[in-house]
């Protein structure tokens, strides 16, 4: 096995990246983050890429947080300074131009939920478990915890998970809107696979600006969404691949979509 923490791979439009430290359940230290940080900013500009699967390396987590023993030790700069390493992936993977799908295959806790969180979609195994258990360590989410899981799972749901700190099965995650899907565990990867297959076979461009006017969209009031949303819409009349969706289906025939 590679000593570096994330494995990258490419087939048929889908980069595939993997957390790979197994023998600590994928936690997420420095090196970790800084290695993420690199992958997303290469697949974000990869003509190759059309969407990308996270992953954790083994068979028991995604990610199971952030990792203990190097947060030990931190100051309080040198803690913040984590945190903010960690947002600034966390925002990259959010802001991506191409869809991500977390394919939560073990424990996805502390970090590790707020790495799926700030994937476009989560297909998780029905053996999966999700929380953030940052307060039994004395600690609060500190990679966008508190806000993505509050815009996802509502205030009730983000303070029962956050001061409680007890994780939660897959099942319960779909039911709060964390997790879009829940499949067996031995069908997860040909689930996920699915999903970005047909996301690959897309029209890129309008798959960028859904993304754009969802992101924009949560981020500022009604009116200001729509209208972006508006040119957005306009926008796709200047795309090859829109005569070629709309023409494909008057032709009644599958599309071809470019990119252009």
């Amino acid at each position: 096995m590679s000593d570096l923490p994330v494995s990258i791979s490419t087939r048929d439009g889908v980069r595939t990246i993997t957390v790979q430290r197994p023998e600590k359940l994928n936690a997420l230290n420095r090196q970790t983050l800084q290695a993420l940080d690199a992958a997303f900013a290469e697949a974000a500009q990869a003509e190759d890429v059309r969407v990308v699967v996270l992953t954790g390396a083994g068979p028991k987590a995604f990610v199971a947080g952030a990792d203990i023993a190097e947060m030990n030790a931190l100051t309080p700069v040198q803690g913040r300074d984590f945190s903010l390493l960690g947002q600034r992936l966390m925002r990259r993977i959010e802001r991506l131009p191409k869809p991500v799908l977390a394919m939560v295959n073990g424990f996805a806790l502390g970090g590790g939920l707020e790495l799926a969180m700030a994937c476009h979609l989560r297909v998780a195994a029905d053996s999966a478990k999700l929380g953030q258990p940052e307060i039994n360590l004395g600690l609060i989410p500190g990679f966008g915890g508190t806000q993505r899981l509050l815009r996802l799972a509502g205030r009730a749901a983000t303070l029962e998970l956050c001061l409680l700190g007890a994780p939660i099965d897959a099942a319960r995650a779909q039911q709060l809107g964390i997790v879009n899907r829940v499949v067996p565990a031995a069908e997860l990867e040909a689930e996920t696979l699915k999903i970005a297959t047909q996301l690959a076979n897309a029209a890129p461009l309008a798959l960028r600006g859904m993304l754009d006017a969802v992101n924009v969209g949560g981020e500022c009031g009604i009116a200001e969404g729509l209208e972006y949303e508006s040119a957005q819409f306009g926008l796709m009349f200047s795309t090859q691949d829109m005569r070629e969706g709309t023409a494909a289906f008057l032709e009644r025939r599958k599309p071809e979509f470019r990119n252009c």
